[in-house]
Order: C-alpha cells, then structure tokens, then sequence
C-alpha cells in the first residue's frame, strides 16, 4: 500500500505493508541507515527516532501510524536546537565507544531537552529508560546531556 512520510522535513512515497516496521521503511526502503536494529522489540533503544518531537521506538511503530507525522532521524536531529546541543556535548564528552547505540541515544536526549531545558537526574533517568549501551557509557552519557542543558541556544545556533 502507498504511504506519504513526512521524515526530516521531507515527503516520501513508500509502497509497503501498512504493519511494516517504520525502521524498516527508513532503513531498506529510504536507505536512511543512522537507526539501528537492536532488539527488535522496543527494548533497547537503538532505533528510537522522534514523532513529533516524541523519541520513540521505530522498530514496532507500524508505518500506518507515522502517517501525517513529523518524523526526524538521527540524520537530521543536528538541525534542531536541542539535537545540535546533545551531539555538541556528545562529542565534548567522548561519549561514543562502539557507537551502535549512539544514535538511539542522541534521539532519546534531544527529545529530552526539547521538552524539559534544564532536566534534574530523575529526569534524566526516565527518558534515557531503556536505552541499552553494551559499552556501559552512561556516566558520559549523563554528562554530555548536562552540558548540553546548561549551553545557550543561541551559542551552539550561532
């Protein structure tokens, strides 16, 4: 069935089964390949993308419910104010070690600070639930999204 996605500030056409996995559509069909498969089950995290500025898990969300959404990926989480500030202290923080699942959790965090400017630990804690690092990153990870809450927008737009 032909879809209409709206996916970092873009129209796609894509012919897929309306319960087709939206990471599937982004990674097989769109060859957008920054969302990770991870577990496949909405677990760990590596797929998390935004729907209207809300991270959620693209390997369950059927491509029928993104429809007359506003998707973003990884691929365009730079663009935002939030997401800019989030890769800025990512890298300040050498956050990355094996990177698989670093795009999940750079789309976790900037929805986080898109919402909530000066997020405290518990904060913190529930929106990074359920982002899985092997490479057990999450002292940085909390970290780099600190130092991305205190920088001005304007300093990282600019």
């Amino acid at each position: 069935m032909a879809h209409t996605l709206k996916i970092n500030g873009r129209e796609h056409q894509v012919d897929v089964d309306d319960d087709t996995p939206l990471l599937w559509v982004l990674r097989d069909v769109l060859g957008m390949t920054g969302t990770k498969f991870g577990c496949g089950m909405a677990l760990c995290g590596a797929c998390t993308v935004h729907m209207n500025g809300n991270a959620v898990r693209s390997c369950i969300m059927p491509v029928s419910a993104m429809v007359g959404a506003e998707i973003t990926t990884i691929e365009a989480v730079g663009e935002t104010p939030a997401g800019k500030r989030i890769q800025e202290a990512w890298l300040a923080h050498e956050v990355v070690q094996c990177g698989y699942c670093q795009s999940g959790q750079i789309m976790s965090a900037s929805a986080l600070l898109a919402r909530n400017a000066s997020p405290s630990d518990s904060d913190i804690d529930a929106a990074m639930a359920g982002n899985i690092c092997r490479c057990s990153t999450y002292v940085r990870i909390r970290e780099a999204i600190k130092l991305a809450a205190e920088q001005p927008v304007a300093q990282v737009e600019g």
